[in-house]
C-alpha cells in the first residue's frame, strides 16, 4: 500500500440531463419543487402497450454539443453522455485542452447501451439490403462507446473503463473513479452513467416482467410513487450524469468550487436471483455497511439517504428493511427520499444522477422530496420526506443502488468543511 491511498476525493463539476431538463440549475430547481418529468411516450407510438409513459429528456438537441455528422454516428446514449461530460467540465471550470491528459481518466457506464443503433441496422438490412446498413452500426451500439467518445472529445488519456452492472452502474462508476484518484492513478476523473433506450421492445420486456405501472397512462405525473402503499412499479426513463472528481489537493490548488467529498463506496452481490431481491436484505445491508467502513464513518453520522426507491413492491420494502437492519431505531430519524419519484428510473444513469443529487443536497442544505406519497404502507414506515422539499443540515449522505443480477452498490458523500 502506498502513501497515496489516503488522498481525499471531491466533486467539483456536475452535468445532468434527465426528464426535468438539462443542466444542474434546471434539474435541481425541478427536484426541489417536487415537479414530475414523467410524460406520455413520444419516442414511438405506445398504443397497445400496457404502460405508455416514460421519463424522456425534453427538447434534447445533440447539435448543441456535437457536429451533425458526428452525432449521426452515435447512439443517443452516447450523445447524452458527451453532453453531460461537457456540462460537467464547464461547471468545474476545467479548460481544454486538459493540462495533464494522462492524469485525467474516464469511468462511465450503461446498463443497456446503444442497441437502438443495432435495431436500426437490422431494419435496414431486412428492408433495403446490406448496402443500406451503416458501418457504424456495431461500433455505435457497444457499451464502451460513451466512455470512448468522452475520452476522444476531451482528451482524457488516463484510466479508462466501462461498467455494466444494471441499475448499480452509475454508482459503481463514481466509486471506481474515486478509487483511481484515491490510490494515485489519476488526479481528475470524469465519472458517470448514461441510458437511453426508450424502445418498444424494452417496454414489452419490462411489461412481461410486470414491473411497470399500468394504471397511470392518463396521469403520468402520478405514476412513480416509491414507498407509497399504491405503488405499481418503476417508470422507465432516460438520462445521463457526469461528475468531475479531483483529489482535494488538485481542486484546492486551482481554487475550484467543491460540492462534496466522495468519502467511501462499496459493492457486493446478493447471489440470490436474476431479478428478485434477497428478501432478507442481506446484500443491501452489506453494501451500505462496507461503504461506511470504507469512508471511516459510523452509521450514527449519516444524515440523509438517497434511496434506490424504484416504486416496485419488493424493492421498496426490502430497501426499507435494509435501512432498519443497519441503523436500528435510528433509521426512523434519518430522512430518506427517492428522486425517481420525479425523474423515473434511468437504469445505468440513475446512480450517477443520484450521486449528483446527494452532492447538491449537501451543498444546498435542502433535501428533495419523494413525491406521490399518499398512502402509507406498513412495510415502508420510514421518513420519506413526503411531497415537499425539506431544509436540513446534511453532513453525510448515502446513495443506494440495487440492480438486476443482485448488484448492490453504495456511495458515501460528506461535506467538506471550510478550512
Amino acid at each position: 500500500m502506498n502513501g497515496t491511498q489516503h488522498r481525499r476525493v471531491v466533486i467539483t463539476g456536475i452535468g445532468i440531463l434527465c426528464p426535468l431538463g438539462s443542466g444542474v440549475k434546471a434539474v435541481w430547481e425541478g427536484l426541489v419543487a417536487g415537479r414530475s418529468g414523467i410524460r406520455r411516450i413520444t419516442h414511438f407510438n405506445p398504443d397497445g402497450l400496457p404502460c405508455q409513459i416514460a421519463g424522456e429528456i425534453p427538447d434534447f438537441d445533440p447539435r448543441a454539443y456535437l457536429e451533425t455528422k458526428e452525432a449521426r454516428r452515435m447512439a443517443r446514449v452516447t450523445q447524452i453522455a458527451v453532453a453531460a461530460a461537457q456540462q460537467a467540465l464547464e461547471d468545474a471550470g476545467l479548460r481544454l485542452p486538459l493540462s495533464d491528459p494522462e492524469r485525467t481518466g474516464v469511468i462511465f457506464g450503461t446498463a443497456i447501451g446503444g442497441f437502438d443503433k443495432a435495431e436500426e441496422a437490422l431494419r435496414q438490412f431486412h428492408g433495403n439490403g446490406l448496402g443500406r446498413v451503416s458501418p457504424f452500426a456495431i461500433p455505435s451500439a457497444l457499451p464502451n462507446m460513451p466512455a470512448f467518445h468522452i475520452t476522444q472529445r476531451f482528451g482524457a488519456l488516463g484510466p479508462n473503463a466501462t461498467l455494466t452492472t444494471a441499475c448499480a452502474t452509475g454508482t459503481q462508476a463514481v466509486g471506481e473513479a474515486m478509487s483511481a484518484i484515491r490510490y494515485g492513478r489519476a488526479d481528475v476523473m470524469l465519472a458517470g452513467g448514461t441510458e437511453s433506450l426508450l424502445q418498444e421492445y424494452t417496454f414489452a420486456g419490462f411489461a412481461a416482467m410486470r414491473v411497470l405501472p399500468t394504471s397511470f397512462n392518463d396521469a403520468p405525473e402520478r405514476a412513480s410513487r416509491p414507498f407509497d402503499g399504491k405503488r405499481e412499479g418503476f417508470v422507465f426513463s432516460e438520462g445521463a450524469a457526469c461528475l468531475v472528481l479531483e483529489s482535494l489537493e488538485h481542486a484546492q490548488a486551482r481554487g475550484a468550487t467543491i460540492y462534496a467529498e466522495v468519502a467511501g463506496h462499496a459493492s457486493c452481490s446478493d447471489g440470490y436471483h436474476v431479478a428478485a431481491l434477497d428478501p432478507t436484505a442481506a446484500g443491501a445491508v452489506r453494501a451500505m455497511r462496507w461503504a461506511l467502513e470504507d469512508a471511516g464513518i459510523s452509521p450514527e453520522e449519516v444524515s440523509y439517504i438517497n434511496a434506490h426507491g424504484t416504486g416496485t413492491q419488493a424493492n421498496d420494502a426490502v430497501e426499507t428493511l435494509a435501512i432498519k437492519k443497519l441503523f436500528g431505531e435510528r433509521a426512523y430519524e434519518i430522512p430518506v427520499s427517492s428522486t425517481k419519484s420525479m425523474i423515473g428510473h434511468a437504469m445505468g444513469a440513475s446512480g450517477a444522477i443520484e450521486a449528483a443529487v446527494c452532492a447538491l443536497t449537501i451543498q444546498q442544505g435542502l433535501i428533495p422530496p419523494t413525491i406521490n406519497y399518499q398512502f402509507p404502507d406498513p412495510a415502508c414506515d420510514l421518513d420519506y420526506v413526503p411531497n415537499e422539499a425539506r431544509r436540513a443540515e446534511v453532513r453525510v449522505a448515502l446513495s443506494n443502488s440495487f440492480g438486476l443480477g443482485g448488484q448492490n452498490a453504495c456511495l458515501v458523500l460528506r461535506r467538506v468543511e471550510a478550512a
